[in-house]
């Protein structure tokens, strides 16, 4: 249950970080300025793309892939749904 808590609030709070955030000037404005927290930890892992078309590197990306800050967040919610059953499973038939 706790790890499908956890992997729930970080796929939730990444979706919610790429909603506000504005890669526009990766100079001037970094995204620890604009206050993420999750994003960060991501992009030193090597996650660079957005499936909006942009990349922390600066350059225009045309199919981002699995790997992109959208498919390791939609992984960590779908990740904690699969937690969540096996959890209550485990509490009915064990």
């Amino acid at each position: 249950m706790h790890t499908a808590l956890v992997a729930g609030w970080a796929g939730s709070m990444a979706l919610y970080e790429l909603a506000v955030f504005d890669p526009s000037d990766p100079v001037l404005d970094p995204m620890w300025r604009q206050g993420m927290f999750v994003i960060p930890f991501m992009t030193r892992l090597g996650i660079t793309n957005s499936w909006g078309g942009w990349s922390i590197t600066g350059g225009t990306i045309t199919n981002p892939g699995i790997l992109s800050y959208e498919g390791v967040a939609g992984a960590h919610i779908v990740f904690s749904g699969w937690c969540f059953l096996a959890a209550i499973w485990l509490w009915l038939y064990w």
